[in-house]
């Protein structure tokens, strides 16, 4: 009788214990799931970023270019050291892509 009622204590014991870790792991299944969103939410925002960047790299490039060019064909030019290339399209068309190195 007195080993059984050790045994039915430590039953009740353990199917706390059992019910607590259900809990955490429910708990931790909730917290892992907003992660994995919060995770795919910025990995989007990095992605956006990433194109805007780029983006702005080329606009950035294209009005480069066209300031460089704007200074070949103008007739005021502002003072700049000689050795300062600026770059002309070698083929005639307005592409930034294809552009060759002329010394001033």
């Amino acid at each position: 009788v007195e080993k059984n009622l050790k045994l039915e204590e430590k039953i009740t014991m353990l199917q706390q214990q059992n019910e607590e870790l259900r809990a955490r792991i429910e708990q931790n299944t909730v917290i892992t799931r907003q992660l994995s969103e919060e995770n795919a939410n910025l990995q989007e925002y990095v992605e956006k970023e990433v194109e805007e960047k780029k983006k702005l790299s080329r606009t950035n490039e294209e009005l480069l270019w066209k300031l460089q060019e704007g200074d070949a064909v103008s007739p005021v030019k502002l003072p700049s050291a000689p050795s300062t290339p600026f770059y002309r399209c070698s083929s005639g068309n307005s592409s930034p892509a294809k552009v060759r190195t002329l010394r001033r």
